[in-house]
């Protein structure tokens, strides 16, 4: 990844098994998110009252990579997650639910 998150337009930095992916929650993102996930309103309110699925973290986090490497595949972008553990997605979450409740 060679651009860096503008916090202006709610953009997150992931770190996943070693790779920096920039998270950008543009507009067909995250309709797409919404298309598998469901209600983006509801996935805000499942991650407030800590019933977020780690599929829906995987989901979410899938749709909004920006310039998505083409060997990677969701299930090594999730198993990694999985090895990594949800407690250190959690900064970037938090700035994709912030952006996504907020907007720009």
């Amino acid at each position: 990844m060679s651009e860096r998150a503008n916090a202006m337009r709610g953009e997150a930095e992931l770190e996943v098994a070693g790779q920096r992916f920039l998270l950008r929650p543009s507009f067909s993102a995250l309709v797409a998110a919404e298309d598998e996930l469901g209600s983006l309103f509801d996935l805000v309110e499942r991650a407030a009252n800590g019933r977020l699925l780690l599929s829906e973290l995987a989901g979410l986090f899938w749709h909004v990579i920006q310039d998505r490497p083409q060997c990677l595949t969701r299930d090594k972008f999730s198993e990694a997650i999985v090895a990594q553990g949800m407690a250190s997605m959690t900064p970037a979450l938090k700035i994709l639910l912030t952006q996504i409740l907020s907007g720009r």
